[in-house]
């Protein structure tokens, strides 16, 4: 079963710092066009940073300069860093990737999420 499994959540006061793991595990061929998103209460889920299918990277205006993605191939795992974080950016954190499977076919995946939250 292929899944991804977010880390690294947590409480961090206002001016922290976080970095977010997102591992992919099953019998994966490759992955592409994987992103962060985040969804705070009462709002709808946004992508807040990701990767296109060309590798190139893209950030929401209300966290860049802040945050950064970045990934590892080699372990199938991707970070979010995040840095001078503020109390609008408490929510659940989600990753997501479109993984192609060594038997062939590709799947779009969402993570089960991990709490972020930033206290003033």
């Amino acid at each position: 079963q292929v899944q991804l499994v977010e880390s690294g959540g947590g409480l961090v006061q206002a001016g922290g710092s976080l970095r977010l793991s997102c591992a992919a595990s099953g019998s994966i061929k490759s992955i592409n066009a994987m992103g962060w998103y985040r969804q705070a209460p009462g709002k709808q889920r946004e992508l807040i940073a990701g990767f296109t299918s060309s590798g190139s990277t893209n950030y929401a205006d209300s966290v860049k300069g802040r945050f950064t993605i970045s990934r590892d191939n080699a372990k199938n795992t991707m970070y979010l860093q995040m840095d001078s974080l503020k109390p609008e950016d408490t929510a659940i954190y989600y990753c997501n990737g479109n993984i192609f499977l060594q038997r062939g076919g590709v799947v779009n995946i969402w993570g089960q999420g991990t709490q972020v939250t930033v206290s003033s």
